[in-house]
């Protein structure tokens, strides 16, 4: 029986070691991309594609996440009390946006291990997994496609980015097989990080997922890989190769804009992006670059 996908699972346990020392006592998400904490940007994306219960997979000194989509009374009161009611207003929607929910990974087994913990809350239902790392611009639809060809298809949907060839190493793989749809691809085999040599396509997995429930039996059988983590490719590459009892896998091909946040050069990069765009920001912003680059070697 089909089930319409209402959850999302964002795995945020991560150390964040990249950008240390700003993470030594600040979770990795809770860095400001413009105004608003990587992770806002990722929940909203969930909710804005139909997810209303979100569930974060956390591990240690994450207590700001859970905060951050709290209410805070004293400050609300403070902003109410001054009249400032567009600042109480953006205070107010990370607090409204979603059914929040958290639970803590304990060990660092990997992203399969993550996706794992989420068994329990998850059931017997397809369900989204959002990585913090990559935010969608909220202009381009990708999320909302995926969970349409899941439900269509009966399977589970990955999200696909043709890449520099030279860059293939830096994600995981796909082999695929075309369909009747030229945004659709069928998945038959996934490669971790493979050199350019070894890869069987340019085509890169980024971090969106819709997932069949079959996949948490899979994880829980799945030994640990490299580095003593278990791996949610392995787990996909399993249902890509048997598609009789999985359903199989689809690749739904990204072309619209994704900003990387998970590497710190990547990271401003995505900020200035975000910031020219904006009608509060972009008309000083963006003169200001003009001028600032003519003045580069």
């Amino acid at each position: 029986m089909k089930h319409r996908t209402t959850k999302a699972v964002i795995p945020a346990a991560g150390l964040g070691t990249r950008f240390l020392p700003a993470t030594k006592a600040m979770p990795k998400e809770m860095l400001p991309v413009v105004d608003k904490p990587a992770i806002q940007y990722v929940v909203e994306e969930a909710v804005n594609a139909g997810l209303t219960d979100v569930l974060m997979v956390t591990g240690r000194n994450k207590n700001a996440l859970e905060n951050h989509f709290d209410r805070v009374t004293e400050l609300e009161n403070t902003l109410e009390q001054k009249g400032d009611l567009s600042r109480l207003a953006k205070v107010n929607a990370s607090t409204d946006l979603a059914d929040m929910h958290y639970v803590r990974q304990g060990d660092p087994l990997g992203l399969g291990h993550a996706v794992l913990r989420a068994r329990m809350h998850v059931g017997n239902e397809p369900f989204a997994v959002l990585l913090g790392d990559d935010i969608i611009d909220e202009r381009d639809v990708l999320l909302s496609r995926m969970l349409e060809e899941q439900e269509k298809r009966d399977a589970t949907v990955i999200a696909l980015l043709e890449v520099d060839p030279d860059s293939i190493h830096l994600y995981g793989a796909a082999a695929i097989e075309a369909t009747d749809d030229p945004d659709v691809v069928r998945v038959t085999g996934l490669v971790e990080k493979p050199s350019r040599e070894d890869a069987p396509s340019n085509y890169a997995v980024i971090g969106r997922y819709v997932l069949k429930p079959e996949v948490f039996g899979i994880l829980a059988r799945t030994e640990p890989g490299k580095g003593g983590e278990i791996q949610l490719t392995d787990a996909l590459q399993v249902m890509a190769a048997s598609p009789e009892a999985t359903g199989g896998v689809y690749g739904v091909v990204f072309r619209g804009r994704r900003y990387d946040t998970g590497d710190r050069l990547d990271y401003i990069k995505a900020i200035v992006q975000l910031a020219v765009d904006r009608e509060d920001l972009g008309p000083q912003l963006r003169p200001w670059l003009r001028d600032f680059a003519s003045h580069l070697d």
